[in-house]
């Protein structure tokens, strides 16, 4: 039933009604109706940071470690154009944000008013989608609909720019059940004859792949677990993309380490030597392929992904499949289980006694030192450390984060926070605040260069302010 309420009133209900429990903001003048609002509730707890580039990677942090929509909410102008780095890094690592932006009155729009900016036209190319809205009545709809957005198919980040006339106005507010987009309805299932083709040509592998990414994670635990059965019921080796690493047990004896410029020896060789790819939730970035024309050159390519758009971008799949990884691995397990196909067991051994041979060369070994303490060994003892907890690690971007990948050997899925796509120097400390937001009992950990710390060393600040042990 339809209730009368000012704009900023139900930017407040709209939230607590998509079960949001923390927001991540800075005030400004643009959005101070939603802030008077806000002390006037107790069911959305707000967590104000230093910059609103590090509300962003707070608000990732919170969603990647939680598989819940993160929220932000800023003022205009300068606001909102802080906000654009973790914006963009949102869309490129496919992570579910809602990002609530103040705007001047609608009168002043494309008057140059004091802290206007075009937000949506600025947010145009780093939003997975955008929403200007000019009335009250448009609001509530509107609101449940980027939440929508955000987390199904692919996830990424919505904006919601909303002018300091409608906050002020009053409409009807509408409750979010039966909000879809109208024209935006993933695909969850995978084709009948897709699962099919993709379970023959497994059959019929010689020296098969499983090639994982953070499509896996996103697609809730139950993907993680799936794909662990999957292996399991196959034998095959697999492989992650940096987005992917969680989603299958480091220490399990068919993992094969991170793929890539900066992966193993073994996973590096295997994808080129492979003869069936099945890859899961992955995008074949830049960071994987290499040179495309010589990537994976004798292998029958099945490709698992929700986005349609990722299907056939870079690399051509022979078997398409687009889909909730989810669904269309409990399909593929199912049709794999009730075939029961008769694998080649001798090219299987061949294959594995090839893979340890190339294990025997450990890419990752380095040599230490009695001067000083190698970065890859205080990775390794933080692990030894950490991993009977439920700990959560973060890096920021260089170097370290990739020995981060390397040394530390994650379990789970959601443990691992990092910047892949945009590779966002300042991303780690941010993200760990929301990560311990999330989970004010666990352990969160910043990896983190000398360097890419300084891009954010301010929500030090909001660390502090709310005891959130960090370290």
């Amino acid at each position: 039933m339809a209730r009368t309420m000012t704009g900023a009133e139900m930017v407040l209900q709209g939230l607590a009604d998509q079960g949001v429990e923390v927001v991540f903001g800075y005030p400004g003048g643009a959005v101070l109706p939603i802030y008077d609002e806000m002390f006037q509730q107790d069911k959305v707890r707000h967590i104000l940071v230093r910059q609103e580039g590090g509300a962003v990677h707070a608000a990732e942090g919170y969603a990647r470690s939680t598989g819940k929509v993160g929220v932000v909410l800023v003022t205009s102008g300068p606001g909102a154009t802080n906000a654009v780095t973790g914006l963009t890094d949102a869309l490129m690592d496919s992570i579910p944000v809602v990002c609530i932006t103040g705007q001047v009155p609608t009168h002043l729009i494309g008057s140059d008013a004091f802290q206007e900016c075009d937000t949506v036209g600025i947010t145009r190319s780093c939003t997975k989608h955008n929403y200007l809205v000019k009335s009250p009545d448009d609001l509530a709809r509107v609101l449940h609909e980027a939440f929508y957005v955000a987390r199904t198919g692919r996830p990424g980040p919505v904006v919601v720019d909303i002018p300091k006339d409608v906050q002020f106005g009053e409409g009807n507010y509408v409750g979010p059940s039966n909000i879809q987009h109208k024209t935006y309805k993933p695909q969850l299932k995978g084709p009948e004859n897709g699962i099919r083709d993709a379970v023959e040509l497994m059959a019929k592998a010689k020296k098969p792949l499983f090639y994982t990414g953070g499509g896996v994670i996103n697609s809730g635990p139950k993907a993680s677990q799936l794909l662990r059965e999957l292996v399991r019921a196959t034998g095959f080796p697999v492989t992650s993309t940096l987005m992917g690493l969680g989603a299958y047990p480091a220490q399990e004896k068919n993992w094969l380490g991170m793929l890539g410029m900066h992966g193993t020896y073994e996973a590096n060789m295997a994808m080129h030597d492979c003869d069936v790819m099945i890859c899961v939730g992955a995008r074949f970035d830049d960071r994987i392929t290499g040179r495309l024309d010589a990537f994976s050159p004798g292998s029958k390519r099945i490709h698992i992904d929700i986005d349609p758009s990722s299907i056939n971008k870079n690399v051509r799949a022979d078997v398409p499949i687009i889909g909730d990884v989810t669904h269309v691995l409990e399909d593929i397990l199912q049709l794999w289980k009730s075939s029961a196909p008769q694998l080649d067991k001798p090219a299987h051994k061949a294959w594995m006694k090839q893979i340890d041979a190339w294990r025997e060369r450990k890419s990752l070994a380095y040599k230490p030192s009695d001067d000083f303490i190698m970065p890859q060994y205080a990775i390794e003892r933080l692990y030894e450390l950490t991993k009977d907890r439920d700990a959560y690690i973060s890096t920021e971007v260089g170097q370290h984060q990739m020995w981060a990948a390397q040394f530390y050997h994650f379990d789970k899925p959601n443990r691992w926070l990092t910047s892949g796509g945009l590779g966002t120097m300042g991303y780690g400390l941010p993200a760990a605040v929301g990560a311990q937001v999330a989970h004010p009992n666990s352990l969160c950990v910043d990896i983190a260069g000398d360097a890419s710390i300084l891009m954010n060393i301010q929500e030090l600040s909001t660390a502090v302010q709310y005891r959130l042990p960090v370290k």
